[in-house]
């Protein structure tokens, strides 16, 4: 396997870390990545490398897009909480008070802070659903509003895995009158300058990582 050329920086400080990121590609466990590390507002690390493609006919670029999966929880998280901080939401109001249909099957006294941290007892939806409904955002709501808890919520928490953008996306939808993906680009991306996105534009396609 031909060694792969880092391109990028890495403080002096951080020497280690360029290593352990190095040996990745060495190792045949990456294919193609990016890391970017920022202390206190200032960039530590920013390295990339390898190929964005199983095939490695794409060198990994600076702006190489890549799927962050689950870290979108986090973001969405962020929303809410912007909201909280604009006085828009209350975390320890029902749920119900901002999406009223969600009050079904003993959800009405279930607090906004129960979706956000996990305890809610909604990770899953029992009612059979066909494989593209996950793209209607109607239906996925709707059959989260309809779904019985798990267990009793706050008793315990239960990783919202697949649910967790729906239910804390229809909040921030509900209060703010927009969808997430509108929402993050408006008030999380633009005035950060960061290239995120929740639904992404068709015409970025080119530039995002393959999963491999």
């Amino acid at each position: 396997m031909a060694r792969v050329e880092l391109q990028g920086r890495c403080d002096a400080r951080f020497k280690r870390v360029r290593e352990l990121f190095e040996a990745g590609f060495e190792s045949g466990a990456e294919v193609g990545a990016g890391l970017c590390v920022y202390i206190d507002g200032r960039e530590v690390i920013d390295l990339w490398g390898g190929f964005a493609d199983k095939d490695r006919t794409r060198p990994w670029q600076r702006d190489t897009l890549a799927n962050v999966y689950s870290t979108t929880k986090g973001i969405t998280a962020i929303c809410a909480h912007q909201l909280v901080e604009r006085g828009e939401l209350d975390l320890d109001a029902p749920v119900a008070r901002y999406w009223p249909e969600f009050a079904q099957k003993g959800k009405a006294e279930i607090p906004v802070r129960m979706l956000l941290n996990h305890q809610a007892g909604l990770p899953a939806v029992a009612k059979p659903l066909a494989p593209d409904d996950i793209f209607d955002w109607g239906t996925m709501t709707r059959a989260l509003a309809e779904q019985e808890p798990w267990w009793k919520p706050g008793t315990g928490h239960g990783y919202h895995a697949l649910t967790y953008g729906w239910l804390v996306g229809e909040l921030v939808r509900r209060v703010s009158g927009m969808g997430i993906g509108r929402y993050v680009r408006e008030h999380i991306a633009a005035p950060l300058g960061a290239e995120f996105w929740i639904g992404l534009p068709e015409e970025l396609d080119a530039r995002v990582a393959e999963l491999h």
